[in-house]
């Protein structure tokens, strides 16, 4: 199987050639990698244009944009200029950060899930950040979500869940509707990506905000919002979000933001993330309880 990586970046000079390393020392290389220079003011186009020279297969695409960071939406609006780009035939499509190290065998492994079931219809492994010295598992990685940091898509599923939206919460919204339509999302918790620079260390309260106007834009509806947004303050460590997420959501229902899918896709939304929830809190419930029974 063919894949194809697009690589939105900006101001990545400190991590860029790391993750463009490990990409052309795949075990089982790229049919192309496009890197969108997102209106950068360091030596990020400079470090991409020199592997463009060395690996025919790196090419940059420069993206004049403005300068201000805007959660969800700016990073998917260079990818899909990247995207654009590509005029040739593939099997899967990578969005990628341009701040990662792949370890050589990840896409011959990837490929692998792909290819032993054909349902599966994203796939992923998990993230670890640099913590005094060592390398941790990232709070918000979970073995049935791939961080949106690397996401391979099959190109059915791709074409089936029209492509990556230019919005906060792109990256739970794209894995809801994969399921809808069918496939499996796939975690390998033995391919451990290398996350050089956490996500959120750069989000601000505005950023918070636009994940509760994400929560209502996907149909959760106030008390699923409520549970969602405590346990992702939870897992960032920062129980001041909920706060933030709480206002977003609140924020977008008074003055109607438009819905990311319709009713169909909202209901199927709601009931899936309750019942996800359910797996998970009810083997913790039993344990505790016979844990109490035997004592």
């Amino acid at each position: 199987m063919k894949y194809c990586v697009v690589l939105p970046a900006h101001n990545e000079e400190n991590f860029i050639s790391h993750t463009l390393d490990s990409l052309v020392n795949q075990t089982v290389l790229p049919l192309k990698v496009v890197v969108v220079d997102d209106s950068s003011t360091d030596r990020t186009g400079e470090i991409v244009a020199s592997f463009a020279e060395k690996y025919s297969f790196v090419s940059l695409v420069k993206n004049p944009s403005e300068s201000k960071h805007e959660p969800g939406s700016k990073v998917i609006q260079a990818f899909l200029k990247g995207f654009q780009t590509l005029k040739i035939d593939y099997d899967i499509i990578v969005k990628a950060d341009a701040d990662l190290i792949f370890p050589e065998e990840y896409f011959e492994t990837i490929i692998g899930h792909f290819q032993a079931d054909d349902k599966v219809g994203m796939a992923g492994g998990f993230a670890y950040i640099p913590k005094e010295n060592h390398w941790v598992l990232e709070s918000l990685t979970d073995k049935d979500h791939i961080r949106g940091a690397f996401k391979a898509y099959r190109r059915q599923c791709f074409e089936d869940i029209n492509g990556l939206q230019p919005a906060m919460g792109w990256d739970t919204l794209d894995e809801l509707m994969a399921q809808f339509h069918g496939w499996k999302i796939k975690t390998d918790e033995k391919l451990k990506v290398k996350h050089l620079k956490p996500t959120g260390a750069r989000y601000n309260q505005k950023a918070g905000r636009k994940q509760g106007e994400a929560y209502y834009r996907l149909g959760y509806g106030f008390l699923l919002t409520i549970t969602s947004s405590l346990k992702l303050a939870y897992n960032k460590k920062k129980p001041g979000l909920f706060f933030d997420y709480l206002q977003g959501y609140l924020s977008a229902k008074r003055g109607k933001i438009s819905f990311l899918v319709g009713p169909k896709e909202r209901k199927f939304i709601r009931n899936y993330r309750w019942k996800k929830m359910k797996e998970k809190i009810l083997p913790s419930f039993k344990e505790v309880r016979d844990k109490k029974v035997f004592k």
